[in-house]
């Protein structure tokens, strides 16, 4: 029997719970939303899901009977399978004084949010949340905070060498891939596919050819970390544009990818206007890419791509599981200067620079300086391998993927 390891966002869904009527948490499937509710809630909380057929036929044709079955405080895991209980939810929640009523999970961000907005603006906290953390995997959860460059960094973790790194990144951060041999890890993505095809994608769009979109998916995957070119991916998969665009949109709303949007603002230098596409888990994105074993992913030609892509999401991560949602960004110019992630906070720019190697330099993040000059800028950082902290300059440190 698996050890549970407690969630970062805990504390936060408690804290939540008690100023809030209702708490929605949404992200991908698989993440462990329901196995972090069931282990933060209080003894007397009720659980029911939606995917037990009679339940979900309750809660379709008789949403009073269901709300009145299962009478708060309880977790409803699943709920866009029934949009109908949303106007009940409403009207409990308006006729009650107690905080914490109930505690949703869901799969399908759009759905979920057309169903929310009509029924239960003001009334609810929407929470998101993502697979595990590499505080989480090491049972240092409640440690983590949103991450932001600093001088004197957490080093909470132990840092690990480039193999066990790649590791972990070939590996993925669902909770089944991690506490399963890692032989498991391509039984667990292929069914992972299948699913994700047959409960969420067909729900949303009528994919029309599904060996095509699984050839988008694998696509795509093999271009995490990289400027979006919607052109390329149609003309690889033999799609047009709008359908690629489409398909995209599915796999942001699903939270299996994440666009990060670039830098903007009216100054003399020509600024890209493409964001970067990441996908969230670097485990399934190198199944989808064809990857199979440690030292070909962390030798290939796409090693940047995918460290970069662990390190974005990562930070991303201390984020939302710390309930924030970060204000971050990327810059890059026409004469080649770019920082890989702005954090904003304050009215100030914390650059990021993220490196595969384990000698960072000063040239590393000579685009710091460019950038400060038409903005404040706050103490920076680059992120990569090294075996212990460098200062690069004044206002700049090298740190480790583990320290952040």
């Amino acid at each position: 029997m698996s050890i549970y390891k407690k969630r970062t966002l805990s504390s936060y869904i408690l804290r939540m719970s008690e100023n809030f009527k209702v708490l929605l948490i949404t992200g991908p499937r698989q993440i462990g939303k329901t196995t972090m509710l069931r282990n933060t809630a209080e003894k007397n909380r009720k659980y029911v899901s939606l995917d037990n057929p009679n339940d979900l036929l309750l809660a379709k044709t008789d949403p009073k009977g269901f709300l009145d079955t299962y009478a708060p405080p309880v977790i409803i895991d699943e709920i866009q399978y029934a949009p109908e209980l949303f106007p009940y939810i409403k009207m409990l929640a308006d006729n009650s004084t107690e905080r914490g009523l109930i505690w949703m999970t869901g799969s399908q961000q759009y759905n979920l949010m057309q169903g929310v907005t009509e029924s239960l603006a003001g009334r609810i906290a929407i929470i998101d949340m993502l697979d595990f953390s590499i505080y989480e995997r090491d049972g240092k959860g409640d440690l983590q905070k949103p991450f932001l460059p600093s001088n004197t960094p957490a080093q909470v973790l132990k840092r690990k060498n480039i193999a066990d790194t790649f590791r972990i990144i070939l590996q993925g951060a669902f909770p089944d891939v991690i506490i399963a041999d890692m032989d498991y890890r391509e039984v667990f993505y292929d069914s992972y596919v299948r699913t994700y095809l047959e409960r969420d994608v067909r729900q949303l769009i009528n994919i029309g050819d599904e060996v095509k979109f699984i050839t988008f998916l694998k696509v795509a995957a093999a271009r995490t970390g990289q400027e979006l070119n919607i052109a390329d991916i149609a003309r690889n998969v033999n799609i047009d544009p709008k359908t690629a665009d489409k398909w995209l949109s599915v796999l942001q709303t699903s939270g299996l990818i994440y666009m990060l949007q670039p830098y903007f603002k009216n100054i003399t230098k020509r600024l890209t206007k493409r964001p970067k596409m990441y996908f969230m888990d670097t485990g399934l994105a190198a199944y989808l890419a064809g990857w199979t074993t440690v030292p070909a992913l962390e030798t290939g030609a796409s090693s940047g791509a995918f460290f970069e892509t662990f390190v974005i999401t990562e930070i991303i991560k201390s984020y939302y599981h710390n309930g924030k949602n970060p204000q971050i960004s990327f810059f890059r110019d026409s004469d080649g200067n770019e920082i890989d992630l702005l954090i904003y906070q304050n009215e100030m720019y914390y650059p990021i620079e993220i490196k595969k190697h384990s000698t960072p330099g000063f040239n590393d993040i000579k685009a710091f300086k460019t950038f400060a000059k038409n903005e404040n800028i706050g103490y920076g950082c680059e992120i990569c391998l090294t075996t212990e902290l460098q200062p690069l300059s004044p206002d700049a440190i090298a740190i480790s993927i583990w320290d952040i």
